[in-house]
């Protein structure tokens, strides 16, 4: 299996190789849904195409299922085919977050949904391609010839709200911990979390200088058990956690995409506030 990570000096020798990637640029501010793909026109990785959040990685909103249900397939499968993308060729994706928004939940959606073999997130992100002296390029690109992949999607990684409150899995949410603790919410119906629910913030599976941490010290942090469910505010940070314990050679948790603001949206669902669940 393709390793999930690939660093900046990596990226900058496949891009002239035989078969360089594709590059996704993921980047994204959840108040401003305009800002990722103005941020990439003014620079990105030479070559480099914008995946979008909200269009791209994304459903409606209006059945419910949280602020960023996962697509329909077929809408999916059309995305991935307008971007040229295909097994036979490898995919990077990356943001300026270290992952967090939202280059892992295109890692997860393209490598574990949609079942392409070899998907890698830049380590470190745009930071680490800028410290590498990395070329930038302005504008919207040139054309893409589209393909005609045919995705065989996997929907046994994902959770759905009625399993969530029924399961007794480990239910590990990466939010930061003044949400968890209903201190502060922002963007989401009511403050708290999940009651069970332990608190591990996907700014945790990073080291000082943006990069992953050891598989080593991830597997000595991230919180152990037999089954672990994954969630966050929306199904996309949570997904940062996913790949964490992936790099720690750890089962990997099931998702779940609707995630707390599909369940503080009911106000019939129990909500934990404090330190712990």
């Amino acid at each position: 299996m393709t390793h999930p990570l690939i660093t900046a000096k990596a990226l900058d020798e496949a891009l002239s190789g035989v078969t360089p990637p594709v590059i996704l640029d993921c980047r994204v501010r959840l108040t401003d849904p305009g800002a990722g793909k103005q941020l990439w026109r003014e620079g990105h990785v030479p070559g480099s195409q914008h995946l979008d959040l909200d269009r791209d990685l994304s459903g409606a909103t209006a059945s419910g299922g949280g602020r960023h249900p996962l697509p329909a397939r077929d809408a999916f499968r059309d995305t991935l085919q307008r971007l040229g993308l295909s097994p036979d060729r490898p995919i990077v994706v990356l943001d300026d977050m270290g992952g967090q928004l939202a280059a892992a939940r295109a890692w997860w959606m393209l490598s574990h949904w949609a079942g392409h073999p070899e998907v890698q997130l830049l380590d470190g992100g745009l930071a680490a391609w800028e410290a590498l002296g990395g070329e930038w390029e302005v504008g919207d690109g040139a054309d893409v010839t589209p393909s005609r992949w045919q995705p065989v999607f996997d929907d046994s990684g994902l959770v759905g709200l009625e399993e969530m409150a029924t399961s007794a899995a480990l239910k590990v949410d990466a939010r930061a911990s003044e949400r968890f603790r209903g201190d502060s919410e922002p963007l989401d119906p009511r403050a708290g979390h999940i009651p069970g629910a332990v608190n591990r913030p996907c700014s945790e599976n990073l080291d000082e200088q943006g990069l992953f941490k050891s598989s080593q010290q991830l597997a000595a942090e991230l919180p152990h058990a037999e089954a672990v469910i994954a969630y966050c505010g929306s199904g996309v940070t949570a997904c940062h956690d996913l790949l964490a314990y992936q790099l720690a050679g750890r089962a990997l948790p099931r998702l779940y995409v609707g995630s707390w603001s599909e369940w503080s949206a009911d106000p019939q669902r129990p909500a934990a506030t404090g330190a712990a669940g």
